[in-house]
């Protein structure tokens, strides 16, 4: 068995779980009397509008916009890029763009919302008295926070004139479908890209309170901001999305157990333990490392050979100076330590739009063998733990896993295999 070329295949037929033509077939909304009008928005939006388009088989008007590097061609739909994690002035530019397309439009008109992972950045629009420069602090202190994505996105929508069912309040009287490939744990479409068309009841005193539990240091321009009634986003239950509607289209689970089943036909059983696992990425690395022993050494509570899945979101806080990776290298560095000189043991974490944070790698491999590797090198695994550089740890020993852009986006991808022990 090539354990590497098995996990590789475990990965990317999850990735083709949500494919997104696979995924829109079947659920598309009755044509309209008036306009059909597309927003995509996300890291995977050029792939979900070029597939609806195929699909629709009609003209439509609208815009995409999605990460640098993300572009797939659109027949009607022009596709504007724009930074993340960190919004930048061409997100501005694609925020006003997709505001123009949904003004003006009737209760004959349809707008279909195609939003995946990644929107919150890539649609700035800070409300009046704040700038670009407001929310990209905003931005980099949730990330350097560690905090989850729900809380992240409490805080986001209430600094947005787009987030929080905001988009879809600006299209009225038009009826809006949102179609949503989820990468959050638990699968709310309201926190994929902060729900710009899925209002949730998170309020302003929640997200307060976030900000005060957790001590992230925000400007105090934009806690000044949270704080008055201006930054309150709709509620669920407001008239003006009476005739909306939300599907899921893609997730995390369905993608696992894709695995799953691909894993069972190759011959090797595998078990899903969840597919909403949050925490700092450097413990669930460990409490991962923690199961994959007691499998190896003692068969409990599965039996090698055996696959673990496992997806969600985990995060990384950052200290000053960070170096190079993301929160699936930093998992398998943690996870490395803890299967240190166990054999048969093959790790691949991931992230499934391709990306891992800010690099170009999608994530690693890691065995029982990788800090041996590096020391074997000359180099001492600790500096890079220290140094948060989990990337330039997997990079010294060739372990990076580099597929490129996948034209989704359902969070995070974890396999183990655990072979018997010798």
């Amino acid at each position: 068995m090539d354990e590497r070329a098995l996990l590789s295949d475990l990965f990317e037929t999850a990735v083709a779980a949500a494919d997104p033509m696979k995924a829109l077939a079947g659920v598309l909304p009755e044509r309209p009397k008036g306009r059909t009008v597309v927003v995509a928005l996300g890291k995977g939006s050029a792939q979900l509008a070029a597939a609806f388009e195929t699909l629709w088989e009609e003209p439509v008007e609208g815009v995409v916009v999605t990460r640098y590097g993300y572009a797939a061609p659109c027949k009607h739909l022009p596709v504007l890029e724009a930074s993340h994690p960190v919004p930048d002035a061409a997100g501005l530019r694609a925020t006003e763009a997709v505001f123009a397309a949904v003004e003006g439009l009737t209760e004959d008109d349809l707008v279909v919302a195609l939003v995946c992972g990644g929107g919150s950045a890539l649609l700035p629009a800070p409300p009046a008295g704040l700038t670009l420069e407001d929310e990209q602090a905003l931005n980099r202190a949730l990330l350097a926070s560690g905090a989850p994505i729900s809380v992240m996105n409490a805080i986001r929508k209430h600094v947005s004139r787009i987030k929080g069912g905001r988009l879809a309040a600006a299209a009225a009287p038009a009826k809006v479908v949102s179609f949503v490939v989820s990468d959050v744990p638990g699968d709310d479409p309201a926190q994929v890209a902060s729900g710009p068309t899925v209002p949730d009841a998170v309020g302003v005193a929640d997200a307060l309170r976030f900000i005060e539990s957790r001590n992230i240091d925000l400007p105090q321009s934009v806690v000044d901001h949270i704080s008055s009634d201006a930054s309150a986003a709709p509620h669920p239950d407001d008239p003006v999305f009476a005739r909306h509607e939300v599907h899921v289209i893609a997730s995390a689970c369905l993608s696992l157990e894709a695995a799953a089943a691909r894993a069972e036909a190759a011959g090797v059983p595998a078990v899903i333990l969840s597919d909403a696992i949050e925490g700092e990425a450097k413990d669930i690395g460990l409490m991962h490392a923690a199961l994959t022993r007691e499998v190896a050494l003692r068969g409990r509570p599965f039996k090698a050979p055996v696959i673990l899945l496992s997806g969600g979101e985990t995060t990384v806080t950052l200290a000053e100076n960070p170096g190079r990776g993301g929160r699936n290298t930093a998992f398998l560095l943690s996870l490395a330590e803890g299967i240190e000189g166990l054999e048969g043991i093959t790790a691949l974490a991931a992230d499934t739009d391709g990306i891992d944070g800010s690099e170009d790698n999608a994530g690693a491999f890691a065995d029982g063998d990788s800090l041996s590797r590096l020391r074997a090198l000359g180099k001492d695994p600790a500096s890079f733990v220290k140094a948060q550089d989990p990337y330039g740890a997997f990079d010294a020993v060739g372990d990076i896993y580099a597929p490129g852009p996948t034209g989704t986006n359902v969070n995070d991808f974890r396999a183990i295999l655990v072979k018997p022990q010798v």
